[in-house]
């Protein structure tokens, strides 16, 4: 049997965090909740007011509370920041830990998921605003605002996991999608309209109720996509 590593205690900044984590966790405090002024909090664990400042930036990088200044600032409970998840991945990225490749594996395993439960869920509103999306973007893509464009493109696939009315999807594709700005590349007028006819294909499968077809219809044009991204 291997040797144990000698305990080391825990820094207080990392027991306070797991304090507020753990009220956050039993609905004790909710996304807007203000904490107290970090003078209240320092009395309350009994410990330094750097350490709670500590703490505090400690959680706002995880995306679990934002910090305001001003008089009507302090510490705020957030809806959740798929972004800073997203950073970290990209962290990874750079570092070497992550491909494109595995962000296009992910993409195609978890949306092609997000699509049957969208063919089974979805409402003619959702349905409605993918469409105004597609028009969205091959009006902007003809009116030369890629920068707009490139924004719809993306928002079509959250879009496409609020359709299925789980938060948990919807907060997965978020953060999918948040990466994805990250490390796509832009890509030009001509491949746009591929996206856009491929998204038409896609829609007129969702509204029939076609799960497989619409999840093959995606599955291509990830794969597409990935090519596209991964040229340079």
């Amino acid at each position: 049997m291997d040797t144990f590593a000698p305990a080391r205690p825990r820094r207080t900044f990392e027991v306070i965090g797991d304090q507020i984590r753990e009220q956050v966790r039993s609905g004790a405090l909710k996304s807007g909740d203000k904490l107290p002024p970090e003078r209240t909090l320092a009395e309350q664990f009994g410990t330094s007011r750097n350490a709670v400042r500590e703490a505090l930036r400690a959680l706002e990088h995880a995306g679990l509370i934002s910090l305001h200044k001003g008089a009507h600032g302090g510490a705020f409970i957030t809806d959740g920041d798929p972004e800073a998840v997203a950073q970290s991945i990209e962290d990874l990225l750079h570092l070497g830990g992550l491909e494109l490749t595995d962000i296009t594996d992910a993409r195609l395993l978890i949306e092609t998921a997000i699509v049957k439960a969208a063919v089974a869920r979805a409402t003619e509103a959702d349905l409605d605003r993918l469409q105004q999306n597609i028009d969205a973007v091959e009006a902007l893509t003809r009116d030369g605002d890629m920068q707009a464009k490139t924004d719809l493109n993306i928002g079509f696939h959250v879009l496409l996991g609020e359709c299925t009315g789980n938060p948990v999807l919807i907060l997965l594709m978020r953060i999918l999608m948040d990466l994805l700005r990250q490390v796509h590349r832009p890509i030009s007028a001509e491949d746009t309209a591929d996206v856009v006819a491929s998204r038409r294909r896609f829609l007129a499968r969702l509204r029939a109720r076609d799960a497989e077809g619409a999840a093959d219809e995606m599955s291509n044009h990830l794969t597409r996509l990935h090519k596209l991204f991964a040229k340079g």
